[in-house]
């Protein structure tokens, strides 16, 4: 999860990384599926190591949708949609911060999902931990993030 349009040149970079490492795992990126920003970019990321993608998009149609998704879901929630991420997600890792990114993360903590922040300000680190500070892991780098997911993800079936 991450901004799109707000996304910086770091968000973007370490998106696209963890993409990759998502993909080294043999996971699949879930994301919010559209062209731009963090979302494009971790998709990108993904879908170059041999990874799978599934896009949650907030339109009607499929116009927006990362040319690097195996399955976009069109849902026409607008930022609703949001939820679908969260509740079909193990571990949710936000990649930056900016408002759609705040709800994610405040609804994957509502809904007792682990969350890891990578590259967010240390304001929103503050605020986040102040909900939850026990289900909130901060991360400084992709392999630090991979690392908290795998020991979150260990032991579950996969499906």
């Amino acid at each position: 999860m991450g901004p799109g349009e707000g996304a910086s040149e770091t968000d973007r970079h370490l998106a696209y990384e963890f993409g990759r490492a998502i993909a080294r795992e043999g996971w699949t990126t879930l994301c919010g599926g559209r062209n731009s920003g963090v979302m494009e970019a971790a998709s990108r990321g993904a879908k170059e190591a041999g990874g799978s993608t599934i896009g949650v998009l907030p339109g009607s149609d499929d116009r927006d949708a990362s040319p690097f998704l195996d399955l976009a879901i069109v849902t026409g929630m607008g930022n609703a949609r949001n939820s679908i991420n969260v509740l079909s997600s193990h571990v949710v890792v936000a990649c930056g911060m900016g408002k759609g990114t705040a709800s994610e993360v405040a609804l994957a903590l509502k809904a007792r999902k682990p969350v890891v922040l990578l590259n967010s300000p240390q304001t929103a680190i503050e605020f986040f931990r102040g909900l939850d500070g026990q289900r909130v892991l901060t991360a400084a780098s992709v392999e630090e993030a991979i690392e908290h997911c795998r020991a979150l993800v260990k032991g579950r079936k996969r499906i």
